[in-house]
């Protein structure tokens, strides 16, 4: 999917009218990140497009990776990996694919430590030491 397509379908997601409160997230620290976004007035959308990596013989996906974060107005995707190690390698993997697949597209993975510090300077912590 080109990001001209994914402009067709985003949805509406300004902070003032969709704040962090009110979205469901897989995880607290996807959430800290939406209200960090909130604070400092940026626009996103919450797992907008799911990107296809590898499809059957009927070409029909079998593997996808779905960013947590649109940003519209820096036209990127933002991927927060705070999980074990393990998670991670997979998911370095998924987003090995998708830079191979979609050249085009702009995806900025922030990773466990840089998340705490970011956290950090607005005097946030994660909820628990164990973060997805």
């Amino acid at each position: 999917m080109s990001l001209l397509a994914l402009g067709d379908t985003e949805r509406s997601s300004h902070p003032a009218t969709v704040p962090a409160c009110t979205v469901r997230f897989a995880h607290p620290s996807e959430r800290l990140f939406a209200v960090l976004l909130d604070v400092n007035g940026l626009r996103w959308t919450y797992e907008p497009v799911e990107f296809a990596l590898r499809w059957n013989e009927d070409g029909e996906p079998t593997s996808g990776f779905r960013p947590d974060f649109w940003l519209p107005d820096h036209r990127c995707f933002v991927e927060l990996t705070t999980a074990d190690q393990r998670l991670v390698t997979r998911k370095n993997a998924k987003v090995r694919r998708l830079r191979e697949l979609y050249p085009e597209v702009l995806l900025v993975v922030v990773y466990q430590r840089q998340f705490r510090a970011l956290l950090a300077h607005h005097g946030l912590e994660l909820p628990s030491a164990n973060a997805a």
